[in-house]
């Protein structure tokens, strides 16, 4: 995808879409980098192009959990929070697989908000669309027991299967401790509805995750 596909400068003016072109720094990331850290100040907003960034917290107990994915198209919702509040990040964004992410100046993210309705409503309605996932996700952790919580998320990525991932992996994805995981992936491999190897979990087709999918 090119700068200007983005959907975010959909309906913009030609000479504020040039201004994007010119202003705006397109990187190419590996695997493994990170984007933004706890406490950073926010220096724009990242617009992944083509890739995948994966967002997360760790809280004061060490546990992990993802927030949320930034896939192709998308803009990062967290940053979109800091530059409108003028605070720095509360979380750590690290790229998951080669991506490409074109970085919007902040001034320039402020000019497109003023002058240009259709950026402000991508970005308002971006914001208000991960809000409601992290709602569903708060209400997951406060109100759901675990073991509902990885059965569904196992039979989520069941069309994957085996899953190349270990326990801790599958803990920060879920917000718990990988002890927790472990134990109930050995129930659920005792009910013969998974078979466990290191770093890698096999959904068996006749047990109920599978079968669900």
């Amino acid at each position: 995808m090119q700068l200007g596909e983005h959907p975010a400068f959909a309906g913009l003016a030609p000479e504020l879409l040039q201004r994007v072109e010119q202003r705006t720094r397109v990187m190419e990331l590996p695997a493994g980098q990170q984007v933004f850290r706890p406490g950073d100040a926010c220096q724009g907003l990242p617009l992944v192009l083509e890739g995948s960034v994966r967002v997360q917290m760790t809280g004061s107990s060490g546990h992990e959990i993802v927030l949320y994915r930034i896939g192709d198209a998308d803009v990062c919702t967290l940053s979109i929070g800091c530059l409108m509040a003028g605070r720095g990040y509360r979380a750590e964004a690290t790229v998951e697989i080669p991506t490409t992410v074109a970085m919007l100046p902040y001034g320039l993210f402020d000019e497109l908000m003023e002058r240009s309705s259709a950026f402000r409503r991508h970005i308002m309605a971006s914001y208000g669309q991960r809000l409601d996932t992290l709602m569903m996700l708060v209400e997951e952790i406060a109100f759901q027991r675990m073991d509902v919580r990885l059965a569904e998320w196992l039979r989520a990525h069941a069309p994957d299967s085996p899953l190349n991932m270990t326990h801790q992996d599958l803990a920060v994805e879920l917000g718990t401790a990988r002890e927790v995981v472990s134990r109930l992936l050995k129930d659920f491999e005792r009910q013969g509805w998974i078979r466990l190897a290191r770093g890698r979990i096999d959904i068996l087709g006749d047990g109920p995750i599978a079968a669900a999918v």
